[in-house]
C-alpha cells in the first residue's frame, strides 16, 4: 500500500469545494428552475465549514482507496473516480428520483457536481504522492 499525501488530501478537498461553488453558481438559475429550495435562500454561516469537512472526508476516502490499490497514473485515478461516481452518487441520486420524487433535472445537476468533484479529488490525491 502506498502512502497518502495529506497535503494532497487537504488541497483536493479545498479544490472540490471551490469547484462546487463555481458549478452551482454557474447553474443557479437552472437549480432554481429544477425546484431546489436551497437556491432561494442564503445558507447559514456554518455551511461552508460543513462543505469543507464533507469534502475532506471524501478526499481522505478516495486517497485511501487509491493508495490501497496503488493507483498513481491519471487514467487509473480517472477510472476510479468514474467507478465511484456510478457506484455511489449516481445510484443514490437515481434512487431519489424514483423513490422520493426528486426532479430528474435536480438530480442531474447534483450528479454533475459529484462527477466533477470526484474527478478533481481522485486526480489530485492519486497523482500527487
Amino acid at each position: 500500500m502506498s502512502e497518502i499525501n495529506y497535503s494532497a488530501v487537504v488541497i483536493s478537498a479545498v479544490a472540490g469545494v471551490v469547484a462546487a461553488f463555481v458549478y452551482y453558481g454557474a447553474l443557479s438559475t437552472r437549480l432554481a428552475a429544477a425546484g431546489s429550495a436551497a437556491s432561494e435562500e442564503r445558507p447559514p454561516a456554518w455551511v461552508p465549514l460543513f462543505e469543507l469537512a464533507k469534502h475532506f472526508v471524501l478526499a481522505i476516502t478516495v486517497a485511501t482507496i487509491a493508495a490501497a490499490i496503488d493507483l498513481t497514473v491519471w487514467p487509473d485515478v480517472v477510472l476510479l473516480a468514474l467507478v465511484l461516481w456510478v457506484g455511489f452518487p449516481a445510484v443514490l441520486l437515481a434512487g431519489s428520483v424514483v423513490h422520493e420524487k426528486v426532479s430528474w433535472r435536480l438530480a442531474a445537476i447534483h450528479a454533475g457536481d459529484w462527477l466533477i468533484k470526484l474527478l478533481i479529488i481522485a486526480v489530485i490525491v492519486g497523482i500527487w504522492r
